[in-house]
């Protein structure tokens, strides 16, 4: 393709995705669907260009101001994450002056509200929680791509023979950090094909979502619930725990996500799980197994805020108001799931956000509400479910799960522990 066309075409997806109307990855998805003639290079460039601008949308508009042209020209051009040269071909000579100039422009000199690149009502609670040094690396973390991580699938095979097949077919992996079922992929590359995912030898599962299911720490012959299931990767983590016996549901309110969950329900080798839709989190479903199930996990619907490295467009598609409804959900959401627990049960609440009033604010208010709910320590949990000891307390704080992609190059991710008396 010619370097201009790829251009126009990269200006056509950002002016798509600064509405902000749908969930960029869909846009971007729905995109390629109307192009398919577009190679898989082309594709990667595309989607890196987009979310580039994305991540940078503050800054970027800043510095596109000085240019001419269509704004979403300007600022594909200043998100361009393909070949260099290909991008100069595309070009004009009054383009290319502008871009040496904006090259030049000391970014460490800018308002601090174009170098975080966050909306002020995120930044606020983010600056004060962590302090200045810390605020800055994760404002930094949150302007880079995600690693891609993998979790082996223990059913079916262990994480160094995983590893050693990668290498085969010319892929570098290491294990991950924290969980003893991860491995973290140097680059992105398709996976699709290739023999260890279609056989369901692994899955990709971000590493911070592998340490919840090793919270919920769900044993053989069990009875276990997944609250909110979505597309399935920790209900496929928990069964793997479960040596596939017992009984595993998968419950959420969305169809369309649960049947993301069948092909890799299929690959995973897995016939302890029961998809379940439920109509609300108080469904009948939900009445019928209180007192009865061993272990709860309720990945709870938030912000996303945590996940921000992937999904940048969150940051300015969520709003505070938003927040406070969410807050709401998550308390009756976890009240709900908690009715199902036997005595001596497991509850874990968690969330992919950042902020205090979906973490640490729904689980205090849970335990007020809740006496015969007991909050266990996270990190000892962890360190009985082989995370080393000294890396399990680095991962929490005040006896809860805390994720930090600064800090543990994980999405960030948030999670409390209760043991029904």
């Amino acid at each position: 393709m010619h370097p201009n066309a790829l251009l126009e075409l990269c200006a056509e997806l950002v002016d798509s995705l600064m509405l902000f109307d749908a969930p960029a990855d869909s846009l971007v998805s729905s995109f390629f669907r109307q192009h398919k003639a577009l190679g898989q290079r082309e594709r990667h460039t595309l989607a890196e260009t987009a979310y580039s601008v994305l991540r940078n949308r503050l800054v970027f508009q800043h510095l596109a101001q000085s240019g001419r042209g269509p704004m979403a020209r300007r600022l594909a051009i200043l998100g361009w994450e393909g070949n260099e040269a290909f991008l100069r071909g595309a070009l004009n000579e009054q383009e290319q002056h502008w871009l040496q100039q904006v090259r030049a422009v000391d970014r460490s000199q800018l308002p601090e509200r174009l170098r975080h690149n966050l909306p002020e009502w995120l930044a606020e609670p983010l600056h004060q929680r962590l302090g200045d040094e810390q605020f800055w690396q994760l404002a930094g973390a949150l302007n880079e791509g995600a690693p891609l991580d993998l979790r082996v699938n223990l059913l079916k095979a262990k994480r160094e023979e995983v590893q050693a097949a990668l290498e085969a077919q010319g892929f570098k992996s290491s294990p991950t950090p924290y969980s003893p079922w991860g491995l973290r992929l140097e680059g992105k590359p398709a996976l699709q094909k290739l023999d260890v995912f279609t056989s369901g030898q692994v899955e990709v599962q971000d590493e911070g979502s592998q340490l919840l299911s090793l919270l919920t720490e769900a044993k053989r012959g069990e009875m276990v619930v997944d609250f909110c299931a979505g597309a399935g990767g920790k209900t496929l983590a928990l069964g793997a725990s479960m040596r596939n016996t017992g009984r595993l549901y998968a419950f959420d309110v969305s169809g369309h996500r649960l049947d993301k969950l069948k092909p890799r329900l299929a690959r995973s080798g897995l016939s302890n799980v029961y998809p379940v839709q439920l109509t609300t989190e108080r469904d009948d479903r939900v009445k019928r197994l209180a007192g009865k199930v061993d272990r709860v996990l309720v990945d709870a619907p938030c912000s996303g805020l945590g996940t921000l490295r992937r999904n940048p467009d969150l940051k300015w598609r969520q709003t505070p108001q938003g927040l406070q409804e969410l807050q709401a959900k998550q308390l009756s959401i976890l009240n709900s799931a908690a009715r199902m627990l036997k005595s001596g049960g497991r509850l874990v609440y968690a969330t992919c956000s950042l902020l205090d009033e979906e973490n640490e604010a729904v689980a205090n208010a849970f335990s007020e509400a809740h006496p015969d709910f007991v909050l266990q320590p996270a990190q000892e949990i962890l360190a009985h479910a082989q995370v080393p000891e000294e890396q399990a307390a680095t991962l929490c704080e005040n006896g809860f799960l805390r994720l930090w992609p600064h800090k543990h190059h994980s999405d960030g991710f948030f999670a409390a522990v209760w043991t029904r008396k």
